[in-house]
């Protein structure tokens, strides 16, 4: 019986579910010749112990193997490979910086897109550019796509080096355009400095009862500064007292004040704050949330949000996977009114 620990590959680091890595380690093991038809594979109890993963895990990896047609089992003997000849899906390296609800819902609609079409290994670098480096050094020959959501605290300057290594007809950058990535590949991204303008604008009526808006934008942050670009370019076209804050710490709220925050801690924050000095949201403090979750349609009877179409940009990334395209498509905030304005 082969060695298949030599061919099989499982990365603790991914995010992938072991089971389909099991899938796609076999169907790449095919794919090079080092399996071939008639291969009787390791029992499921085999397996299990030599790859360090549960029983359900293997069952679950040949379950689609059979469903596939790829491998088939014969009573007292096992299972083995019963077809080789198959089209094998698209390989995609899946870079996220985080996991969050909404990138959640990116991924979700990303996978369910592609379907069968790719073989996705996805994996978090947690805004870790020299973790999010070696990753791709390691693994650069191994995939037809990388699809990669730059995002980084330190060293973001040197991003594009390192993603201008990858070949630009396997490159799709998702979330964000990286400065100085250069030559023709494919992005789903946001128009940062434009659709907060946009955003904003379209809340203008409700924001005229206030005379000053602040962002949080805290330091050491991933998110991009061209958020406050377009934040300043709004306050100075409509006359707005404006501020950049980095922390809520020492902030004394004022009534006629509106603020827009990044990030989830701050949202909390803030409202403790408001709180504590009896002021009324959406009447004397205005609060605007960056980023749509299911939670901030009930507090303090809805928060109003600004927000990507996190659904449309995985579904919009995986066409662009499976069209082979390097075309650029920028998708739009979304504005939500809630009583918070």
């Amino acid at each position: 019986m082969k060695n298949y620990l030599k061919i099989v590959e499982i990365d603790e680091y991914s995010i992938t579910p072991k089971y389909l890595q099991l899938v796609n380690s076999i169907l790449s093991g095919i794919e090079s010749g080092k399996i071939e038809k008639g291969d009787i594979l390791p029992s499921i109890n085999d397996f299990s112990i030599a790859l360090e993963a549960s029983r359900n895990t293997i069952e679950r990896a040949y379950k689609e193997l059979k469903k596939m047609r790829i491998i088939e089992s014969v009573a007292g003997k096992g299972y083995f490979i019963k077809n080789t000849q198959f089209k094998q899906p698209f390989k995609v390296m899946l870079l996220f910086n985080k996991l969050s609800s909404h990138k959640k819902i990116m991924y979700d609609a990303f996978a369910t897109t592609l379907g069968s079409n790719a073989a996705i290994d996805f994996y978090i670098y947690n805004n870790d550019f020299n973790y999010f480096k070696k990753l791709l050094q390691d693994k650069i020959d191994n995939y037809s796509k990388f699809v990669i959501i730059p995002h980084f605290i330190e060293n973001s300057g040197r991003a594009y080096e390192v993603i201008n290594d990858i070949p630009k007809g396997k490159l799709i950058l998702m979330d964000k355009l990286e400065s100085g990535v250069t030559g023709n590949f494919g992005a789903v991204y946001e128009d940062f400095e434009k659709d907060i303008y946009s955003a904003l604008e379209q809340l203008l009526d409700k924001l005229s009862k206030y005379h000053t808006l602040k962002i949080i934008f805290p330091d050491h942050s991933y998110y991009s500064k061209d958020i406050l670009k377009g934040f300043l370019a709004f306050c100075q076209q409509y006359a707005f007292e404006y501020e950049t804050i980095h922390s809520l710490k020492n902030e004394t709220i004022t009534r006629g004040t509106a603020y827009i925050n990044l990030m989830e801690d701050d949202l909390v924050e803030l409202i403790e704050k408001i709180i504590s000095l009896n002021l009324k949201v959406g009447k004397d403090i205005g609060v605007i949330s960056y980023n749509e979750t299911p939670i901030k349609k009930i507090i303090l009877d809805g928060i109003t949000t600004i927000s990507t179409d996190f659904k449309l940009m995985g579904e919009k990334t995986a066409e662009l996977v499976m069209n082979n395209s390097t075309e650029h498509i920028a998708i739009p905030f979304l504005v939500t009114e809630r009583n918070s304005l």
